[in-house]
């Protein structure tokens, strides 16, 4: 028989919101994230262009709007099933970029290498980023390396940037989420953040389970090919949809209304979180995407999602309302209504 996973090295982020240092929540996408951002970083670098808070910004430029990311992953494990910190790395900011309805074009991509880690593994590292972004049509055009002592990191870290084009007429931003628009997902939930548990801390569920992380600039070129309109797009990555949801509310100040039966939870994800005692709604994802679609192309939206590979099994999940501003609350099917919340930190360390 097995030995029992251990879980005793997991720690919690302290449930204060007066810090005078960094504390792991600082990291977890939640509302310690925000308020850094919000308290720290926004006033010292603020401007127009960061104000929108998106995943990306979005520039003037000759002739044409860029839009501009960037992206650090420190994941762990560095390889895991389904894919590795390389993959991760070009699909986390090509992705980024076509949350703003832009075509990824170039990257940048550093890379902080730990004394003593193996050069095999930087070399795994580097083919699999290369493999990742030909298939994500991008292109690495410059770098830079780092080492740091042995015991101040954890192998390879990554840092990317990425630059992409953005289509006339398309206006995609938090704040055009408006009452009435129905909210799709691309796919099932959770799958990327059960992905890396099971094999950071040696849990079987019965099936392996596979990362979903994938480029999704095709994905968004076929649904603005249907409707240019779409009102918001983003990746629902670290701190899950449910995080994402509150970010999309809190800069719109509408309220989202979500249908607990239509969320898109594989049962493996809903098995290994009612195992952890986990929110699947805050599980990472890294390969799905959340649309917000006025009402009258809902339908037309999702059946182009739902004829790419990456959004077959695209569905609705819920709709935009006037009600509660700022606030995500679901439908359950035992007739209640739950607010969704912003966590405080993160559920889990280190998933991208």
């Amino acid at each position: 028989m097995d030995a029992p996973a251990d879980f005793s090295h997991w720690t919690c982020p302290a449930p204060l919101r007066d810090h005078d240092r960094v504390v792991m929540g600082h990291g977890g996408g939640g509302t310690l994230s925000a308020e850094l951002v919000e308290h720290l970083f926004a006033p010292a670098f603020g401007n127009d262009v960061l104000a929108e808070l998106g995943d990306s910004a979005r520039l003037p430029a000759s002739g044409e709007r860029l839009a501009f990311s960037t992206d650090s992953f420190v994941v762990r494990p560095l390889f895991f099933p389904g894919g590795g910190i390389g993959d991760l790395a070009v699909n986390g900011t090509v992705n980024d970029l076509a949350m703003s309805g832009a075509r990824p074009l170039y990257l940048s991509c550093g890379f902080i290498l730990e004394e003593g880690v193996e050069l095999a593994v930087v070399a795994r590292v580097a083919g699999d980023l290369g493999a990742a972004a030909r298939r994500a049509g991008v292109v690495v055009v410059t770098g830079d390396t780092k080492v740091v002592e042995a015991g101040h990191g954890d192998g390879v870290f990554i840092n990317t940037a990425g630059i992409g084009a953005i289509p006339d007429g398309v206006d995609i931003r938090p704040q055009r989420a408006a009452p009435g628009d129905v909210v799709l997902v691309s796919g099932p939930i959770g799958v990327h953040g059960v992905a890396i548990m099971s094999v950071r801390e040696g849990l079987e569920f019965g099936v392996e389970i596979e990362s979903d992380t994938a480029p999704l600039g095709g994905l968004v070129a076929d649904l603005l090919e249907v409707c240019p309109d779409v009102h918001v797009l983003r990746d629902p990555t670290r701190g899950g949809l449910g995080t994402t949801l509150n970010e999309i509310a809190a800069a719109s100040r509408v309220g989202v209304a979500l249908d607990e039966g239509a969320l898109p939870v594989p049962d493996t994800v809903s098995n290994a979180c009612a195992l952890l005692g986990l929110d699947p709604l805050y599980v990472a994802n890294e390969g799905k995407l959340v649309a917000f679609v006025p009402p009258e192309r809902a339908e037309e939206c999702l059946t182009a999602l739902r004829a790419h590979p990456l959004g077959k099994e695209a569905v609705a999940i819920g709709r935009c309302v006037t009600d509660h501003p700022g606030m995500v609350v679901c439908a359950t099917g035992l007739g209640g209504t739950r607010v969704v919340d912003m966590p405080l930190g993160e559920q889990l360390p280190r998933i991208c």
